[in-house]
């Protein structure tokens, strides 16, 4: 039986696989092909009364242009790919161009729609089946409507503002999966880590180093419940673990449990993956604005539209019981403990990079003072330290790059736009 690690990286590995669909396209086509050939036989409809040679000339056009959809397809994917890496962030390619569901199917389209005309060509023999040309018509005018949508789409999907508002999108879907309990009231208390002191037992990672991507917790909180014992998760989801690293700490009656039943609760992976990683989606969008606050690109408008998505996520996280390490059993009993990033986490990666790198642009500075003020009367009061000392932090920064009174005077404005939105006056922010 395969593991819950094996499985878990199978299903990771087919969400990312272009191929998929595409080849299951092969096997579906010589299915419908012969079925419609028999049905074909067995109607005896004339319909389009194709005659052979214009049948063959008609199916060899399409073949010719499906393939070519294929070939340019794959082509322009791969630039799309260099482009988005180079000019966005690498890590943008497996969360949103591999994983995307419309290149997918529509290359599967085109492959299916290649098969079935040269299906049609081979089992074509001296009669024409007719309802075969309709069909082979239909699904090449449907490649060309598919082909000329696609070009119109991955137009669109490789704009900066496309690719992260669906990072922001997957980072809010995450974050809510992670701490699903919304807070209710003015202030949200979240408890304090015990320590449980030495462990009983510890079990350390035996494979080859690699990044923690997901875990297993219901399986390790069942195991944890019938040892009447503890299980300590040590890493955090997107921590690198080396070969011999400590993966559990064991309490009580968790110390007799089976090291190859723990470990194989764990999945692993070569990079951080968006499925129980927070975090991993603010990594991405402030990648893309310290890539465009560089002095290589220098496009601090882009920068402006990832703080946007920073904006919108943090006020999600902020929104929410950000829950302590303990994940209790049905009588408040502690069974796992498995450590998630607290609010002083989300703030440091959202704003501190960010701020270091683009403290001289005036967009940047305002528009992060706008984000500041905004969360500061939107989230809950014990959320507001946090983000007071980013202000403060901010001030300090505007008050020693920006010499020249009028240019200080602008920095500190609060601008939603970064400059051009709130001009010469405070922008006032209203609770939603």
């Amino acid at each position: 039986m395969m593991s819950w690690s094996r499985l878990y990286g199978f299903k990771n590995y087919l969400k990312s696989s272009l191929w998929l669909v595409p080849f299951v396209a092969v096997p579906l086509e010589l299915v419908v092909a012969r079925i419609l050939h028999r049905l074909d036989a067995w109607l005896g409809w004339s319909l389009l009364g194709f005659t052979q040679s214009g049948a063959r000339a008609l199916l060899e056009a399409f073949a010719t242009i499906t393939l070519s959809f294929v070939v340019f397809t794959f082509g322009s994917l791969l630039i799309a790919i260099q482009v988005a890496s180079a000019q966005l962030t690498p890590r943008l390619i497996a969360t949103t161009l591999l994983r995307n569901r419309v290149v997918k199917y529509t290359v599967g389209l085109f492959i299916f729609t290649l098969m079935f005309v040269l299906s049609a060509q081979n089992l074509m023999g001296n009669e024409v089946h007719q309802l075969v040309m309709l069909l082979a018509m239909l699904f090449g005018i449907f490649s060309l409507a598919a082909f000329f949508h696609l070009i119109d789409y991955a137009s669109r999907l490789l704009r900066p503002i496309s690719l992260l508002a669906h990072v922001g999108a997957a980072g809010i879907a995450v974050t809510e999966s992670v701490y699903p309990v919304i807070a209710h009231g003015s202030d949200i208390e979240e408890g304090e880590a015990i320590n449980l002191g030495p462990p009983g037992r510890v079990i350390r990672h035996l494979g080859e180093s690699a990044i923690v991507v997901a875990v297993d917790l219901e399986a390790l909180k069942a195991q944890a419940e019938r040892s009447k014992g503890i299980i300590e998760f040590v890493p955090q989801i997107g921590d690198f673990v080396a070969t011999d690293d400590p993966l559990f700490n064991l309490y009580s009656g968790a110390c007799s449990l089976d090291e190859h039943a723990l470990s194989s609760r764990v999945a692993f992976g070569s990079e951080r993956a968006m499925d129980q990683d927070p975090t991993f989606a603010f990594r991405i969008v402030v990648d893309v604005a310290l890539k465009a606050l560089s002095p290589a690109i220098n496009d601090p408008t882009t920068a402006v539209l990832a703080m946007d998505q920073l904006h919108r996520m943090l006020r999600t996280v902020g929104k929410r019981y950000l829950r302590a390490d303990e994940l209790l059993d049905q009588y408040g009993q502690i069974r796992v403990i498995f450590r998630t990033p607290d609010w002083d986490d989300f703030v440091h990666l959202a704003f501190s990079e960010i701020r270091s790198c683009g403290s001289n642009n005036l967009q940047i500075v305002r528009r992060m003072r706008a984000m500041i003020e905004n969360l500061v009367h939107t989230l809950p009061a014990n959320r507001r330290d946090a983000l007071l000392r980013q202000l403060s932090l901010l001030d300090r920064e505007v008050e020693r790059i920006f010499t020249y009174p009028e240019e200080l005077a602008l920095a500190r404005v609060a601008d939603p736009q970064g400059l051009g939105g709130h001009s010469g006056k405070v922008a006032q922010w209203v609770a939603p």
